[in-house]
């Protein structure tokens, strides 16, 4: 069987429908009240858990064969990871865990808060002795959705500066992750997701201009200067800081590097940028 948490999330979702194309066993972990979406087929199980609650996780994990663990973006998220790895632990069956982790997590780059809970998480993971894979996704192309009513104004306005950022398309990532939980033979690896291309935000800016229909002209906030913008939408500060923080990593050319791996694992190349803004042209136009 096959435990995905983080299940009703823009990967987790895609993930379950992958696996249960392929004939798996599927065990979805939701938050309480939660069925999962629409698309769900009858035949996934689904089992209610906080991941700060030791005994909800104990019994999501009853069982586990693989354990796709993937949690939310959140403060306590190292130690959400912590949990689940140390619940399967106590399985006593040896699940093997796909850690859903960020790009670069190997290299442990400081002063960025969420790529710092991961690598707590892999940490952590080694340490407990069961077997293990990692997924390395970079930034998602569907992060641009958000961005949308900026893109209609004719502004992409983010504290990305110069630097070239390899964006890849979130179902790429949920297909590279159906590969690895449905096969074998991935022990130890670190697979880093990425799309075909590191794009500046001035070609990306351009590129979503071409499907808008208008000109489209990015705009390199200063970090201070998007981070009271975040504030200013409500964001929590915790949050918004790393959002911040992330930025920089893409403004220093750290996420520019491409991996093969998106094709390695699904054997189709990863989409492109604009492939994904045409398919979404009708969001970003007025």
């Amino acid at each position: 069987m096959i435990v995905v948490t983080g299940a009703t999330g823009t990967v987790g979702s895609e993930v379950v429908v992958g696996l249960r194309e392929r004939g798996a066993t599927v065990r979805a972990v939701v938050r309480a009240g939660s069925s999962g979406p629409a698309g769900w087929d009858d035949a996934v199980e689904r089992v209610a858990a906080d991941f700060a609650d030791p005994e909800s996780l104990d019994a999501a994990l009853a069982g586990a064969d693989v354990v796709y663990l993937l949690v939310a973006v959140h403060p306590e998220m190292a130690g959400h990871e912590r949990n689940v790895i140390d619940a399967a632990v106590r399985t006593g069956r040896r699940p093997r865990i796909v850690l859903h982790a960020a790009a670069g997590v190997e290299h442990r780059p400081e002063g960025v808060r969420f790529v710092g809970s991961h690598v707590s998480g892999l940490d952590h993971l080694r340490a407990s002795g069961l077997p293990w894979t990692v997924l390395a996704p970079n930034g998602f192309y569907q992060n641009f959705l958000g961005m949308a009513g900026s893109v209609r104004s004719g502004t992409l306005a983010v504290p990305g500066g110069t630097g070239a950022v390899s964006y890849v398309d979130a179902r790429d990532v949920a297909a590279a992750a159906v590969e690895v939980l449905a096969t074998d033979g991935h022990e130890g690896a670190v697979y880093t997701l990425t799309g075909p291309a590191g794009l500046t935000h001035d070609e990306l800016a351009e590129q979503l201009g071409a499907v808008a229909g208008r000109d489209v002209a990015y705009t390199a906030l200063a970090p201070e200067q998007a981070l009271a913008g975040m504030l200013g939408a409500g964001w929590d500060p915790w949050r918004a800081e790393g959002m911040v923080e992330l930025y920089g990593l893409y403004a220093s050319g750290q996420a520019a590097a491409v991996s093969p791996d998106v094709e390695k694992l699904t054997g189709r190349p990863a989409r492109s940028f604009a492939e994904f803004a045409a398919e979404h042209a009708a969001v970003f136009r007025d």
